[in-house]
């Protein structure tokens, strides 16, 4: 009877291991699919003669991102991980766990897989990544937009990942931020505000005397339709973030974490909506779209512990507080043509100092220590970086070419051929 016992218990351990590696898994899959999301909202948002050049920078970027966090930045933000920097072929991402280390019994006995683990980190570093692409979009040169990739993908975002998720100096001030408020998100836009100093903004956005000049994007359908992935892809964000689904308290929470994710993007959708329809007289799809993004990124740094009623309001003032800061930074000649910095950033950072409100042990004393560090650690590392390479490569590319579109200038091939001239 012992045995039989410990046989059922040691099946519900395997089966328990299993649903967690497994829901892991997909939950890093579909945050991977918010790379897909990303390029089509972008892609969608920029002019027609820069849309190849957008889409190679975001299947590059993504590529690089999962390259330089196998390398090394899975290592600098989880340095308990096994094997060092150069540990042996396949020991980059550390050992993985044993069927004792599994079944042992101890509290802290692993229970899901390592490479998982890896997995569904290295989806949220391209995340990251992707907001920059945006922002920069439409005269930045290609290559350098990579070379960039590879220093924020492989020490940037893992130092100060360290400092959060990897048991750092933040995590031990009481930092609280479930999925990445702003170790994810804010962290990105700081990188893209950056760039987007050392750019400058496009060439006719901006006129004299404060005049602003609007560049519409080429594809709203492909805008609607990479807004819609992300919605969808973020429940993987939020919900992987739960970290286990098999037991009976953890379902629940993951259930709640859904729940809240989708109310506080329908929130910012209606609060963009109807603020826009009273401050243009239009009802702007471009304003809903990031409302719907910021109402995500609102609710991602604490998705567990408010009602669904509350993840609505939260999400629908980040709706607000979207499209009040685009304009802002548009007063201030801070282009950027797709919203990312407003959307990930300043939204960004108001989710983070929300949490205390549904969180009791959370303090906005050490939220804020951890908006000022991430965003002033990611901000001058990024300039330093953006800097070095304007002078060694350049990062703008010419007039004529960004007349003429980066598609040709950069891939030599473009989106929409059909329907360009031809040139005699």
């Amino acid at each position: 009877m012992e045995d039989l016992i410990l046989s059922t218990a040691s099946d519900v351990k395997h089966l328990a291991y299993a649903i967690d590696t497994f829901y892991f898994l997909i939950c890093g899959a579909l945050v991977m699919w918010m790379a897909a999301g990303f390029s089509m909202l972008e892609a969608g948002l920029v002019r027609s003669k820069n849309t190849t050049e957008i889409l190679t920078k975001n299947i590059a970027l993504f590529a690089i991102a999962c390259t330089m966090y196998l390398i090394c930045g899975y290592y600098i933000m989880y340095s308990s991980a096994e094997g060092g920097i150069f540990p042996s072929f396949g020991g980059l991402i550390g050992g993985e766990n044993s069927v004792t280390d599994v079944l042992s019994g101890d509290e802290d006995a692993p229970y899901y897989s390592m490479r998982s683990d890896y997995f569904f980190q290295v989806v949220f570093v391209a995340t990251c990544m992707s907001i920059v692409s945006g922002a920069v979009a439409e005269r930045m040169k290609l290559w350098a937009f990579l070379a960039f990739a590879v220093v924020m993908t492989g020490f940037i975002y893992p130092v100060s990942g360290y400092w959060t998720w990897g048991e750092g100096f933040l995590d031990a001030a009481g930092y609280s931020d479930f999925a990445g408020s702003g170790i994810v998100h804010m962290a990105g836009a700081a990188a893209a505000l950056a760039g987007v100093l050392v750019l400058g903004p496009r060439k006719g956005k901006y006129g004299k005397d404060g005049q602003i000049n609007a560049i519409p994007g080429a594809n709203l359908p492909l805008a609607t339709l990479g807004t819609f992935i992300l919605w969808m892809g973020w429940f993987g964000f939020n919900g992987g973030s739960e970290l286990k689904m098999s037991d009976v308290d953890s379902a629940n929470n993951v259930a709640q974490v859904f729940v809240n994710t989708n109310a506080a993007a329908a929130g910012g959708v209606i609060a963009a909506l109807i603020l826009a329809r009273l401050w243009f007289k239009k009802a702007d799809l471009t304003m809903a779209l990031n409302g719907a993004l910021a109402g995500l990124v609102a609710i991602t740094a604490e998705p567990l512990e408010p009602s669904a009623l509350t993840a609505t309001i939260i999400g629908a003032i980040g709706g607000i507080i979207v499209v009040a800061s685009i304009v802002t930074l548009d007063k201030l000649k801070i282009d950027d043509p797709v919203g990312a910095i407003s959307v990930h950033g300043v939204v960004g950072i108001f989710g983070v100092l929300v949490v205390p409100f549904t969180n009791a042990d959370a303090t906005f004393g050490s939220q804020i220590l951890g908006i000022v560090a991430i965003f002033a650690w990611v901000f001058i590392a990024s300039l330093i970086v953006w800097t070095i390479l304007k002078a060694i490569m350049g990062v703008r590319v010419s007039e004529e070419d960004e007349y003429d579109g980066v598609d040709l200038a950069e891939c030599g091939m473009e989106a929409y051929p059909e329907f360009v001239s031809a040139k005699k």
